[in-house]
């Protein structure tokens, strides 16, 4: 079953990336206009942190969503034959602090957020950096699906951890120098064990691993936001979260996530996933004692 699904998807991947944007813009236009893939949840998103907006003006930034969301597999796609020259040709990292945490002999996370294009990130950090390059992910169902990305994302070097067994993948390498990316931006799956705040000015659950493992190893944080320059071309803006996380009194490190990511979305709408059903949760007062925002919780 691995084959049948391998084979073509490696032929395809053959092409011209010219020749797949073709295709990816025919997806494109049937994913919005014909089948409509979760077309309300994106527009009711954007509407959520965009009330300022026309909606005209959401419905483009929704356009152009689905061109960078097909564009993503796309892409993706091409990375199963892709060398490094291509890959670091169309990835490059705005700044490089990552080199005097490795000095320094200390390990490293990343915090990012579901900024396209993430699997040549993936890809191509470690071509970057000293570090052993760690992902944690979610596995997939199918088990043709899961084994053809984990050919793909692990084929220049990276590490695929599961976020289904997240502490027992991690032991072989605890004494290891590594570098940890954590999507940070993931609804939580329960959300009375999470962390509230706004986001867009509505009250909204986080994960509170990517903080807590942060603070309880004092591992230096670096907040990561991928960009596009033109079709097909990134950049990552990097900024040091936190140097010492076990120095920040609890929430604050995933305060200034927050803060980090939304300013990211706002600069760049149309590169984020809206898909996701990201405030499905209602607010309720016994998440009280879970609110880290600096302003008061609703009652």
């Amino acid at each position: 079953m691995y084959y049948l699904v391998y084979i073509p998807f490696y032929l395809l991947s053959l092409l011209p990336l010219q020749v797949l944007y073709l295709l990816s813009d025919f997806l494109a236009a049937m994913t919005w206009y014909v089948f409509g893939y979760r077309k309300k949840v994106v527009l009711d998103n954007l509407r959520i942190a965009f009330p300022e907006k026309s909606e005209k003006e959401r419905k483009t930034i929704a356009k152009r969503f689905y061109r960078n969301f097909v564009d993503n597999f796309i892409e993706t796609l091409k990375l199963l034959s892709a060398g490094k020259k291509f890959i670091t040709k169309r990835f490059v990292l705005d700044s490089d602090p990552f080199t005097a945490l490795y000095q320094s002999g200390r390990k490293c996370q990343l915090h990012l957020g579901h900024n396209f294009n993430w699997e040549i990130a993936n890809a191509v950090m470690p071509f970057y950096t000293s570090y052993s390059f760690m992902v944690v992910y979610m596995p997939l169902k199918n088990k043709a699906m899961e084994r053809l990305f984990q050919h793909l994302r692990t084929r220049t070097g990276s590490v695929m951890l599961p976020a289904t067994n997240m502490r027992n993948a991690i032991v072989p390498y605890r004494h290891t120098q590594y570098m940890l990316a954590l999507v940070a931006d993931q609804a939580p799956g329960d959300v009375n064990k999470a962390y509230w705040l706004n986001f867009f000015g509505r009250p909204t659950p986080f994960v509170k691993g990517p903080e807590s493992g942060a603070r309880v190893g004092n591992i230096p944080v670096v907040f990561v936001q991928i960009y596009k320059v033109k079709r097909g071309y990134y950049r990552a803006y990097l900024e040091v979260g936190a140097e010492n996380p076990h120095e920040l009194p609890e929430g604050e490190l995933t305060r200034r996530y927050i803060s980090f990511l939304e300013k990211a979305i706002r600069q760049h709408p149309d590169m984020w996933l809206w898909s996701h059903r990201r405030w499905k949760h209602p607010w309720n007062a016994s998440y009280s004692k879970l609110w880290i925002g600096q302003d008061q919780p609703p009652s």
